[in-house]
């Protein structure tokens, strides 16, 4: 499969995932989001796109998708917040922007690897 974005084929796997994550850039970002909202999705938002680009750079840093668990933690400490009173509510958000599960399709829209990959492995 694949995409083209701005002239140039992105190759992508049968799952929509990019076969080389340097391909990504957000003119690509903007197409897979384009096509996640196609498919009938909610629209990504800015909340949606912040989220995209903290997995992109956590992926950089680290070499691993975050889990839920991190994502959960890092916000309950922006935020000042205790961890468990707000664990909850934005797992609930987080399903409700990303309804097929949040840590695939963002691993899919930062042009990361399948996260099934990591488990797997």
């Amino acid at each position: 499969m694949s995409l083209t974005v701005s002239g140039k084929t992105i190759e992508t796997d049968e799952e929509g995932y990019l076969l080389n994550p340097d391909d990504w850039d957000e003119e690509v970002a903007k197409a897979l989001v384009c096509e996640y909202e196609k498919e009938g999705n909610p629209p990504i938002g800015e909340a949606g796109w912040s989220l995209i680009r903290y997995f992109r750079e956590y992926y950089e840093d680290h070499q691993v998708h975050p889990t839920m668990h991190k994502i959960l933690r890092e916000r309950a400490k922006e935020e000042g917040k205790d961890f468990l009173v707000e664990e909850e509510a934005f797992r609930d958000y987080l399903y409700e922007l990303f309804p097929k599960g949040p840590i695939p399709t963002l691993c899919k829209l930062a042009g990361l690897p399948n996260p099934k990959e990591e488990i797997e492995t």
